[in-house]
């Protein structure tokens, strides 16, 4: 079986070394690169299984490469902020990036997060009941894993399909913020309901009429998020 290939960006080569060892210990095959332009080298070149990017990176900085990775991969990326702001998280998150961990981290929890992005990337497909869903201007082929609002295609990330793909299956059923996160993210994000709330608004932008006012993914307030049938 073909290993889970991980590429860590950062420009310290302690560091690198350092997760470099944890991670080929803990069973991946590692990648290493100390810049935004080699790591989308390696992203292009080897296509990695997911790439763990620093966001203090000398020229191109880490925002700017996952902008750039995101342009050509759709490869899973965990960004890592030696700041821990708030503001950081937000805006990986909003640039695509699919978790942040915020330095000094323990190299297990990087692990952890790493093996939650893996459980992750398959779970609709198994429980996938229908090939094809239409919701007013909306279609979704669960078989070709497309959504089709008014006739064209919309470009989702993978998370957004996910998301998509939770919600539809479970269309005329409020779907609790820890039920979303758990199946999506992993039962250890049951309570980041800002990451939730940052994905949603990102799918809506996709697919809705009007992302300010929603109609296909509404908002029930504390609670969570549901599809409704489009009313005949």
């Amino acid at each position: 079986m073909k290993q889970f290939r991980v590429l860590v960006v950062d420009d310290e080569p302690r560091i690198t070394k350092f997760l470099n060892v944890k991670l080929k210990a803990s069973g991946y095959e590692v990648l290493t690169a100390g810049s935004g332009e080699e790591a989308l080298e390696e992203v292009q070149a080897q296509e990695p299984d997911l790439v763990v990017l620093d966001v203090v990176l000398p020229g191109m900085d880490g925002f700017e490469t996952l902008k750039q990775i995101r342009a050509v991969s759709g490869v899973p990326v965990i960004i890592l902020s030696a700041k821990g702001e708030n503001t950081d998280k937000i805006t990986g998150l909003g640039l695509g990036a699919d978790d942040y961990l915020a330095k000094p981290f323990s190299p297990d929890e990087l692990v952890a997060r790493i093996e939650a992005v893996r459980r992750r990337l398959i779970p609709v497909e198994k429980r996938k009941t229908r090939e094809e869903l239409s919701l007013g201007d909306l279609t979704i082929d669960f078989k070709k894993r497309v959504a089709i609002v008014n006739g064209r295609k919309a470009h989702l990330t993978r998370i957004e399909w996910l998301l998509l793909s939770e919600l539809a299956q479970n269309t005329g059923n409020l779907m609790l913020y820890e039920d979303l996160l758990t199946r999506i993210w992993g039962p250890e994000y049951r309570d980041d309901v800002q990451i939730l709330r940052t994905w949603i608004s990102r799918l809506r932008n996709k697919i809705e009429k009007d992302s300010k006012n929603p109609s296909l993914i509404r908002t029930v307030p504390k609670t969570g998020y549901i599809i409704d049938y489009p009313s005949s």
